[in-house]
């Protein structure tokens, strides 16, 4: 089982969501807009390579565009392999919190 770091969940996901318009600033873009805080360029490039490197996600030049001065977008995709890891994390997190009875009601302890 590969474990995924939150980041890297959110990061699957949103490539996922965005399907043939994944890249650095779209993937950030709706990173924030699903997590309620902003995130630096940084913050998504790093662990995008990592996953890259690791066989999670493929990646690819798209057209060079007017709009970038004729750069390239490297665009993203979900490999199988980072297909599995998202639904492998999602059933480890329910098997935990289904483990803990009464988990839906915590609350703070006293201390």
């Amino acid at each position: 089982m590969d474990l995924l770091t939150r980041t890297e969940e959110i990061i699957l996901l949103s490539v996922h969501e965005l399907r043939d318009s994944a890249y650095g600033v779209t993937i950030r873009d709706l990173a924030a807009d699903l997590t309620g805080r902003r995130w630096s360029i940084g913050a998504i490039y790093v662990p995008l390579d990592r996953l890259t490197r690791n066989g999670f996600l493929k990646s690819h030049s798209g057209d060079p565009t007017h709009q970038r001065g004729g750069r390239r977008k490297r665009l993203y995709r979900l490999t199988a392999k980072g297909v599995t890891a998202l639904k492998e994390t999602k059933e480890l997190q329910d098997k935990l919190w289904a483990a803990i009875p009464g988990v839906s009601a915590l609350r703070p302890r006293p201390v």
